[in-house]
């Protein structure tokens, strides 16, 4: 795809398979890789039973789910304005209600956007379980060894936290300008350069874990660490996620797109299907564990889920691990659900409390009222299951 820019520059979008589509440099004509075809060890989903597969079991829905709520929350969810695409709701694990919109079915893959933050922490922590890297220490971005540099004693935990204190041009930054230059956050998605690179040449501007922020070098970087620690072992580094998380938890329809140099770009350029979006939730709903194997170490999900210090300080305690949180009781759930949001409306909420999962995903258009109807669901749908004991 070519696209003339007012100024009278060209951009290229290629097709790049597993890899999805890639913007490439002003002047180029393909990506600066090789890209690496990424194949499913899995069977076919139709001939296996949730969650590793597609067949959803046929027994009845247990008496204590008020079923007509579940259904009212399913119409509520696809108020027309919405724009709503996929509506997914697990309860136990077990699917007691989805639909979606017109020509979408369980396994098309849609835009998550940031909830593909959550998939960098999901990595991360897959990397931690396996001993690559300590969630504590500090991040051994290779950029930040030189003598006295402060940026050294950011920690992992901190990348995770969107408390970095590293000073980029962000929209949600509260002095934010819009008439100012173009903001790095989304220079991030959109400047063809390597991405991971470029933001670990960001400056300090705040001592790590005081002061939290929403920018995408946070995420970018813990992207670039779990490059650097699975390329260090010698495996390949593209078909990483799917060989190490998505295969595990069932996850077959995932692409992961990248920079033109073959970095994952998961602060927000990722598609799934709304079924393997709620797979990705029950894994933390479970407490990393899937199928009596442990995935993430212990205590990561509460880690995740635990408001951020910097946050909290800045009365703000709404931000856990690239995972927001409903600390402030924004959304008509318990003050444990936390979540996984992504712009145009984007959601994966995980209700503790009540053993639910529920994924929103929808046309960006749509956001606005989505939300809306959303939260319309969430109240019907607390409603209509039991509260855990």
């Amino acid at each position: 795809v070519h696209v003339t820019l007012p100024n009278g520059v060209k951009r290229t979008a290629r097709y790049l398979g597993d890899q999805g589509c890639v913007t490439l440099p002003v002047g180029k004509d393909a990506p600066a890789f090789r890209p690496v075809p990424v194949k499913s060890r899995l069977s076919d989903p139709a001939t296996q039973p949730w969650p590793m597969g597609d067949v959803l079991p046929k027994e009845p829905l247990p008496a204590r789910l008020d079923v007509a709520r579940i259904k009212q929350a399913l119409d509520a969810a696809f108020e027309p304005d919405g724009m709503t695409a996929a509506f997914v709701v697990t309860w136990k694990g077990r699917v007691i209600g989805e639909r979606y919109g017109d020509g979408i079915t369980p396994r098309t893959p849609l835009e998550g956007w940031s909830m593909g933050k959550s998939i960098i922490a999901t990595l991360m922590g897959v990397l931690i379980k396996q001993g690559v890297y300590d969630l504590w220490q500090p991040a051994p971005i290779p950029e930040w060894r030189g003598p006295s540099d402060p940026r050294a004693k950011i920690r992992i935990a901190d990348l995770l936290r969107m408390s970095s204190g590293l000073r980029i041009r962000a929209p949600a930054d509260p002095d934010y300008d819009p008439s100012g230059p173009y903001p790095d956050h989304t220079y991030l998605y959109t400047g063809s350069v390597d991405a991971f690179r470029y933001a670990a040449t960001r400056p300090l501007q705040w001592p790590p874990n005081t002061v939290g922020r929403y920018r995408n070098t946070d995420p970018v970087l813990v992207s670039y660490l779990v490059r650097l620690g699975v390329e260090k072992r010698g495996e390949e580094y593209l078909s990483f996620p799917q060989r190490a998380l998505f295969d595990k938890i069932g996850i077959r329809t995932m692409v992961l797109e990248t920079d033109p140099y073959g970095n994952f770009l998961t602060q927000g350029y990722e598609l799934g299907s709304g079924r393997d979006w709620a797979r990705l939730a029950n894994l933390y709903l479970q407490d990393g564990m899937w199928n009596g194997e442990r995935l993430l170490p212990e205590g990561y999900v509460k880690f995740v889920r635990t408001p951020a210090p910097a946050w909290v300080a800045d009365q703000r305690p709404v931000y856990g691990g690239f995972f927001w949180i409903n600390g402030e009781g924004g959304w008509p759930v318990p003050r444990d659900a936390y979540y996984m949001a992504g712009s145009g409306g984007q959601t994966t909420m995980i209700i503790p409390s009540h053993d639910l999962v529920v994924v929103r995903l929808g046309h960006y258009r749509g956001g606005g009222p989505g939300m809306s109807s959303f939260a319309k669901a969430l109240s019907l749908l607390v409603d209509a299951v039991p509260k855990r004991n």
